[in-house]
């Protein structure tokens, strides 16, 4: 029987762009929360390897970050043997959402299994950053973590002796824009000056302090040269959404909420609004 493994999308809670390192990636400071917005990724025995996609649109050839993940696994385990993987694709990708990166950790998630291999987690983690910085969050199991280096280096985050939990409802809008992480990055300049602690400012779920200090540095530059990212910003923050922010490097805005009757009604608000050409997901409150 096929293998299938969910690979969920991911939010950022801040991000700050430190500075430029020698090799022209940069340093960054974030924190990463997954959320119950997923793709699907579908594995079954096979001579050779192949990829199939709900998205007719995303390249399945070597360019797609699971079929990279497959054969970086293969190579690095000595697997001769192939999979037919599906992907079927829910979450936008080029919205800051770490979708790509949450497929190719799902593919070595299933691909230990279905192939038999046995890496220690430092390997696996090893093997996904060279496909993405974002691939050894997915990885992990713990929900939320403390991310810096180029946002591969995490702690997992923990409140009260227990994972890291939004404090309320969450809906994530995503208009039918892609944002080029490069592009992204040449509009920021990088600093470590007046930097809040991230993580202690994350833990306090003081929503009033994260209005005020809890910034992404992509949220200017993107907002200015998409229209459309700018809009979705600007309508979620006319709901009763108590903080508002950018997604990465963008297009996704998310709101986070006090109540999820209000997430609901934002929701409906944002759907009914055809000139902004939205996807919209929501998280209910946790239990």
């Amino acid at each position: 029987m096929p293998l299938t493994q969910n690979a969920p999308a991911k939010i950022n809670l801040g991000l700050h762009v430190l500075r430029r390192r020698p090799d022209g990636y940069h340093d960054v400071e974030t924190v990463l929360h997954r959320i119950n917005w997923a793709d699907t990724v579908t594995a079954a025995p096979a001579d050779a390897l192949s990829l199939t996609c709900s998205d007719p649109a995303l390249p399945t050839d070597a360019d797609n970050l699971c079929l990279q993940a497959a054969h970086r696994l293969a190579s690095a385990f000595g697997v001769t043997a192939g999979a037919d993987l599906h992907l079927e694709k829910r979450v936008p990708y080029g919205a800051g959402l770490g979708s790509g990166s949450s497929d190719a950790a799902a593919t070595l998630r299933l691909l230990t299994r279905l192939w038999d291999v046995d890496p220690s987690p430092e390997t696996l983690q090893e093997i996904g950053r060279t496909i993405g910085a974002d691939v050894p969050f997915f990885l992990q199991d713990a929900p939320a973590a403390h991310a810096t280096g180029r946002g591969d280096t995490l702690s997992p985050l923990s409140k009260d002796g227990a994972p890291y939990q939004l404090p309320g409802p969450l809906l994530v809008a995503v208009p039918a824009v892609e944002v080029s992480t490069p592009w992204a990055y040449d509009q920021v300049t990088p600093t470590e000056a007046d930097r809040p602690n991230l993580r202690r400012l994350v833990l306090s779920n003081d929503l009033s302090r994260w209005k005020e200090d809890l910034t992404n540095d992509f949220a200017l530059p993107v907002t200015t040269a998409e229209p459309a990212v700018d809009a979705v910003r600007t309508a979620l923050r006319k709901t009763d959404a108590a903080y508002t922010s950018l997604s990465g490097s963008g297009s996704a805005v998310y709101g986070l909420f006090e109540e999820t009757g209000a997430a609901r009604a934002a929701q409906e608000t944002l759907q009914s609004r055809d000139l902004l050409n939205i996807r919209t997901h929501l998280t209910p409150a946790p239990n």
